[in-house]
């Protein structure tokens, strides 16, 4: 094969494998020769291409390359050869640069003027283009002021009527180069990684979290405090930088789990150190339920004072007229169980001497003493009566101090006051017997013993005939 041969060969060939290049794609070559308006650059087997002079000039029109230097440059045209570009990417664009842009889906660098209704105003060379507020990023944008004066890198989506109706979007950039790199983010993510990541938007009891090419992750309500949070947005704001620790992957579903409070340390964890059954401690009520009011102690501990708890007011839920959402009060400890995380507490009465904060004597509750309470609920064998914030104690039908025949009902009308001795105790206090007929027989002893230290007192009668005597001196006054 003769010289002009392999010539004319390596030239076929080279235009053949010009046809495969398209538009958009971003090729590398070497500058050849620089004329007064374009410059020619080798692309290999691909063949030579053509890109303006002022493609290749800085921003004070200054030559930046030489002969044999290599540049990249993406494809704007392929008829009649190739024509390559690389400062659309700066703003500098022709309307012949933008419309070849729109058709290659070359992206253009634009800056921000001003926010208009329904989007923004681009400035993209000398042509002015619209961007729909819903193109401006992948998550919403609280502010749209943020972004005026700044420089993005947009697609052409819309050209028209010659370049006077052009439509970009930053939006489709940042999708592509989220789906690009979402494989490789995806592997950073494992159980147990802290990272960090940008709330893509927030609603009610969730926060998405974008950890980076789209990828977002799950950030509950329940996970972002160890207090207890009603409000994700009282956390996290759309737009805001957090980090978080990565809980659980679903790599069946390809959800992710992610927490904020495993950051810092479980209040739980000093619990046992620092509370003991008796204390009283100041808690503000959190919320109401059927059957008790939750109560925090310290962010992230919460106890829970029982309906059972509050003293009996003959009315049904009336132990929740005690307190209020909100409301701060001194409770005091009952009950600790570290290995549920749950705290049982009971409301003190305000101006009582425990509400200080003081330790209730053990005697407080013993056999002999004379105690007041309410009467809490009747039942066939007696009548249970509210001692304290879980105590209370059991008064049989026997201790009534009433005739066999007689209503205990009405005697003794739920959350009534009633005075009684204190029969059997056991050390804990939990578990009290009581009696009202020995309140009675104890102030009948007394009545008779006042009689019978008085002067006109007969004292060679017995304590029986003086008992009788009293009683029938009381009689008419009972009447």
């Amino acid at each position: 094969m003769s010289e002009s041969d392999e010539d004319f060969a390596s030239m076929f060939e080279a235009s053949l494998q010009a046809k495969h290049v398209g538009r958009g794609q971003t090729i590398e070559g070497t500058i050849v020769a620089i004329g007064a308006e374009v410059a020619f650059v080798d692309v290999g087997g691909k063949g030579e291409a053509l890109i303006e002079i002022a493609e290749l000039k800085n921003d004070d029109g200054a030559l930046e390359v030489a002969v044999g230097d290599r540049i990249q440059a993406v494809v704007t045209s392929t008829e009649g050869g190739l024509t390559l570009s690389r400062r659309l990417a700066r703003g500098a664009a022709t309307n012949k640069q933008l419309e070849d842009a729109f058709h290659s889906r070359l992206p253009v660098e634009g800056r921000i003027e001003r926010d208009v209704k329904g989007g923004y105003e681009v400035r993209i060379g000398g042509q002015r283009a619209f961007c729909p507020f819903s193109q401006i990023d992948t998550v919403r944008t609280a502010d749209p002021a943020q972004h005026v004066g700044r420089v993005y890198e947009f697609r052409i989506v819309e050209y028209k009527e010659g370049g006077r109706n052009i439509v970009v979007s930053r939006r489709a950039l940042l999708e592509e180069q989220q789906r690009a790199g979402a494989a490789g983010v995806r592997r950073s993510i494992v159980a147990g990684a802290v990272l960090t990541g940008r709330a893509a938007s927030v609603r009610g009891s969730d926060a998405f979290v974008d950890l980076g090419a789209g990828v977002q992750g799950l950030l509950h309500v329940s996970e972002m405090g160890w207090s207890r949070v009603s409000d994700a947005s009282q956390v996290v704001t759309p737009g805001q930088e957090i980090t978080v620790k990565v809980l659980r992957v679903d790599d069946s579903t390809q959800k992710i789990a992610l927490g904020l409070k495993q950051l810092t340390a479980d209040p739980w964890t000093a619990v046992q150190s620092t509370y003991e059954v008796g204390q009283v401690r100041t808690g503000r009520v959190t919320r109401l339920t059927e059957f008790g009011a939750f109560v925090e102690l310290e962010p992230g501990i919460e106890g829970l004072a029982h309906a059972s708890t509050f003293a009996p007011t003959g009315h049904s839920k009336g132990w929740s007229r005690s307190v209020a959402v909100g409301m701060t009060a001194a409770f005091e400890i009952l009950s600790i169980d570290l290995e549920k995380k749950r705290i049982g507490v009971a409301l003190v009465e305000e101006g009582s001497t425990r509400e200080a904060g003081a330790m209730p004597p053990k005697s407080e509750i013993a056999p002999g003493a004379r105690v007041s309470g309410k009467v809490e609920r009747h039942e066939k064998f007696g009548v249970f009566v509210f001692l304290a914030p879980g105590r209370t104690a059991l008064m049989p039908l026997s201790e009534t101090g009433l005739a066999r025949e007689a209503d205990v009902a009405k005697a003794f009308p739920v959350g009534s006051d009633v005075e009684v001795v204190v029969l059997e105790a056991d050390s804990s206090g939990r578990r009290v017997r009581v009696s009202r007929k020995a309140v009675l027989d104890a102030r009948e002893a007394d009545e008779v013993r006042e009689y019978a230290e008085r002067p006109d007192a007969a004292p060679a009668e017995g304590f029986g005939s003086l008992a009788e005597k009293l009683r029938g001196a009381l009689k008419p006054r009972e009447k």
